[in-house]
């Protein structure tokens, strides 16, 4: 396609991408295969997937300030863990081969994908336990410090196992768990985004278009989150994350 041509298509992929990613679903479901579509290598296309991707943090921390609203102390605290955790992905995709994650990526993303679905019962399971043990307490520290260090390396449906392991460990409303998934992904994704700047080679004429675009949905994302049934959302991604991970268990 002509350059134009491409713009334009990078924009409106972008703007879907952003949309579906900060609604609950998996923005790289999207962006990574358009950017493939427009010609960009895979290792090249990944780097600039995961750039483009931390324009939806502003633009999904404005749509959501009624849910963010008296998470602060949380988002400092555990934010950090996340940049953390970007920066070792990223670390890790430029010194080893491509695809050492590849294997494994397809189950991760399903686990989190039926995780989803199982949520509601996981909920009522824990509520009828007596007080956690310091084995639970570890969950979410450990849980998302790793699937941060994924979404520096890849973060194709990094999202979904986020979601998933925020509504049992932390909020089990889904717009709330959502709004708090969007501020950690963004998180890990702006200290990748400086690592690949500096470090790698960025094809900036795809980053451009697709951040442009991931900006613009992510101002939608969280307003179709909050109208949207948690049922039915919750149903949404998932299948869609298991369409993900039988994408990429027979790419």
């Amino acid at each position: 396609m002509n350059p134009a041509t491409r713009e334009l298509f990078l924009v409106g992929a972008g703007a879907l991408a952003g949309l579906v990613g900060t609604a609950g679903g998996i923005t790289s479901l999207v962006s990574y295969p358009a950017l493939l579509f427009a010609g960009v290598a895979p290792l090249q296309a990944n780097v600039a997937n995961i750039i483009a991707l931390v324009a939806c943090w502003p633009g999904s921390a404005a749509a959501s300030r009624p849910e963010l609203a008296g998470w602060g102390g949380w988002l400092r605290r555990w934010g950090v863990v996340a940049a953390v955790g970007g920066t070792v992905g990223s670390v890790l995709l430029l010194v080893t081969p491509a695809g050492v994650f590849g294997r494994v990526v397809p189950f991760l993303v399903a686990i989190g994908s039926l995780a989803l679905l199982l949520q509601p019962r996981i909920a009522a399971w824990q509520a009828a336990r007596p007080a956690p043990g310091r084995g639970s307490a570890l969950i979410l520290p450990c849980g998302l410090f790793v699937l941060s260090v994924y979404n520096g390396y890849f973060g194709a449906g990094s999202g979904v196992l986020l979601l998933a392991l925020l509504l049992v460990t932390t909020e089990p409303a889904l717009a709330a768990a959502n709004a708090l998934k969007n501020m950690v992904v963004g998180a890990a994704a702006i200290t990748s985004a400086v690592l690949f700047a500096v470090f790698a080679h960025v094809d900036w004429t795809a980053v451009a278009p697709l951040a442009a675009g991931t900006f613009t949905g992510s101002l939608v994302g969280p307003g179709v989150a909050r109208r949207l049934p948690p049922g039915l959302l919750r149903w949404l991604v998932a299948l869609t994350g298991l369409a993900l991970a039988i994408r990429l268990l027979v790419a």
